[in-house]
């Protein structure tokens, strides 16, 4: 497993590089957001281990321009701030986790083995609901014939949807599922990212394919919107 670390403190840097290095893991890093996006453009990293407290751009903005240039690799973000705010900022810029420091270095490993695994599994075939598809491997949607751009949590959140058609699924679900994090209910992302997908999936083709069950969460209906 090949890691991009992105740290600005040289100690933990090192602490994290010889950690990882130890459990057999490759690691590379960089101290500053500009070099991190650089190098995840240029190499083929299986994760992120990114620190939202960079000089320059800070860790948020990074996790923005890594997903921009089109860089899918799981990214575990690190901060010393632990508010919801702080996790939804990072989580809805398209982090995979959220991690507080202080934290234990058996824990990062852990998350980070999993973020890995989960990236690998369910992801070889063309997914289809309708006239919708999505491509997990290449992270490319089309209706019909046109394709449609989706960020990130975008396409996660659509794909969630797309292996339950016809089920309501909760707004609970829908962030362990698509966010892989229980934010107990305090957050809108999910409203959010709702609305974000419907403009981008239904409104330009005339069409609804996500209904909103009052009550109760939200259904992808199974012809996906005809």
């Amino acid at each position: 497993m090949r890691v991009l670390v992105v740290e600005d403190e040289v100690k933990m840097a090192a602490l994290l590089r010889r950690g990882l290095t130890e459990e057999g893991l490759t690691v590379d890093v960089a101290g500053d957001g500009e070099r991190a996006v650089t190098l995840a453009d240029d190499s083929d990293y299986d994760a992120v281990v990114l620190d939202v407290g960079l000089p320059g751009i800070d860790g948020f903005e990074t996790c923005r321009r890594i997903r921009r240039s089109g860089v899918w690799a799981p990214v575990l973000m690190l901060s010393a701030r632990g508010s919801l705010q702080d996790r939804v900022v990072g989580l809805a810029g398209g982090a995979d986790d959220y991690l507080v420091k202080p934290f234990a270095f058996a824990e990062l490993l852990a998350r980070l083995r999993a973020l890995v695994s989960r990236a690998d599994t369910d992801r070889s075939s063309i997914v289809e609901v309708g006239e919708l598809r999505l491509d997990p491997d290449t992270h490319q949607v089309w209706r019909g014939d046109a394709e449609i751009e989706l960020s990130a949590k975008e396409f996660r959140l659509l794909e969630t949807f797309m292996r339950h058609p016809g089920y309501v699924l909760s707004r609970t679900q829908l962030l362990e599922q698509a966010w892989e994090y229980d934010f107990a209910g305090h957050s809108n992302v999910i409203e959010v990212y709702i609305r974000y997908l419907r403009r981008k999936i239904d409104v330009p083709f005339d069409l609804v394919s996500i209904e909103t069950v009052r009550g109760a969460g939200y259904r992808l209906r199974k012809d996906g919107g005809g």
